[in-house]
């Protein structure tokens, strides 16, 4: 009796705490279920999109998820690098609802501060005059005032230079009927004030034919002329947000889509390079050569994804292989992961997909053109040089 009487309590104790659990799996199940049912019936505008959960998570460690995993499987605790501290929760909790980190006090002045975020990105070559007060200014107007009809005028432009009479007779390389360079505008309707007579607002130079498009066309033609076969796309992302009632912001997920579909119908693409205008203003975004003004360029390359060196290396040597030619002409190198930034900017998808800014709000078309010029003569060099070491390999 003795025996029974202390074994009683001991299997009361185990079903309680098996009823606890039980109510506690119970209550947890339901919460998801609740939460997944208001997560799909809200409405699109109100949902939270996978870009804001990359925002939370983007500036987390790798290791981090690491670390997590192993609270649930301990086989994955053996792979935690042995010099990393583990995480504290508490910490790691309050920067992905903040994301203010407390080892970084720019994260809490950028929230702050207007154009202080700009702090986080990264200059890797600075090229002449850049620093951290004048880098790319990106403006997101309303998408309502994007698609505003506006008055635009453009003068013929200035024929294209013939970059390659100094090679004299030698054979022109060719890529003959392959198309190995995809230019798109994820920013399609950046325009520039020169030619917008109504409006000297920055944030409404916006065009629907006369904009960064008009440099794609040029970019893929001077590059047909150094025998580079090149396919622009024309596709309005603008208008695609207004469709899908879409932000801004999401401007890079509408023209993923563009990107994946254009390397899967064609095999033969090598390099993806997105072009865009800068918003800031023209005596930082010109320079002259020659006796002749230029749209500057930048080099912005995304790092919150793996791989992003390969990216940052091809836009290196190319900055590096513009100033040797035209001296003066690249902004530099910048690399972009901070909040209030995409971070990505589809480079995901090759190790070869290049963003550009050409020019600023200041600038005009001849400006735009001679630059157009300019990047796809270096570029050719360097693709035709790359060409011949993976020939000879």
């Amino acid at each position: 009796m003795c025996l029974k009487g202390h074994r009683r309590p001991k299997k009361n104790k185990l079903l309680r705490h098996f009823h606890s659990r039980s109510t506690i799996y119970i209550i947890c199940a339901a919460a998801i279920i609740i939460l997944a049912g208001f997560l799909t019936a809200v409405s699109p505008a109100y949902r939270v999109s996978s870009n804001t959960i990359t925002n939370w998570t983007s500036d987390l460690n790798s290791s981090t998820f690491l670390y997590l995993m192993a609270m649930e499987n301990r086989a994955f605790r053996e792979a935690y690098p042995d010099d990393r501290e583990l995480p504290d929760i508490s910490n790691l909790l309050f920067e992905m609802t903040t994301s203010v980190r407390p080892s970084d006090t720019r994260s809490l002045l950028g929230q702050e501060l207007p154009g202080f975020l700009t702090f986080q990105n990264e200059i890797i070559i600075a090229g002449e005059g850049t620093d951290y007060t004048n880098l790319p200014v990106e403006s997101a107007p309303p998408l309502e005032d994007i698609l505003e009809d506006r008055e635009a005028v453009i003068d013929e432009p200035e024929q294209q230079e013939d970059g390659k009479n100094e090679q004299g007779n030698e054979v022109q390389p060719s890529t003959g009927e392959r198309d190995v360079v995809f230019i798109y505008n994820t920013h399609s309707r950046e325009s520039f004030l020169p030619h917008l007579p109504n409006t000297d607002n920055p944030d409404e130079a916006q065009h629907g034919e006369v904009n960064i498009g008009k440099v794609s066309e040029r970019f893929a033609k001077a590059l047909e002329t150094n025998g580079i076969g090149s396919k622009v796309d024309h596709t309005d992302i603008m208008n695609i947000l207004n469709e899908k009632n879409w932000e801004y912001h999401q401007s890079y997920q509408a023209s993923r889509n563009v990107v994946q579909d254009a390397f899967a119908d064609n095999d033969d693409l090598q390099y993806a390079f997105d072009l865009h205008r800068d918003g800031s203003p023209k005596n930082e975004t010109t320079t002259e050569i020659n006796g002749k003004d230029y749209a500057r360029v930048m080099f912005v390359v995304g790092a919150k994804y793996d791989g992003y060196d390969k990216n940052l290396e091809i836009a290196n040597n190319l900055h590096n292989l513009i100033e040797k030619k035209y001296p003066g002409l690249s902004r530099g190198v910048i690399t972009k992961k901070g909040a209030g930034s995409n971070g990505i900017y589809n480079q995901d998808l090759s190790p070869n997909a290049m963003l550009i800014e050409f020019g600023g709000v200041g600038n005009n078309l001849d400006e735009l053109f001679r630059t157009a010029d300019a990047v796809a003569d270096v570029f050719s060099e360097y693709y035709w040089d790359a060409e011949k070491v993976n020939a000879s390999q």
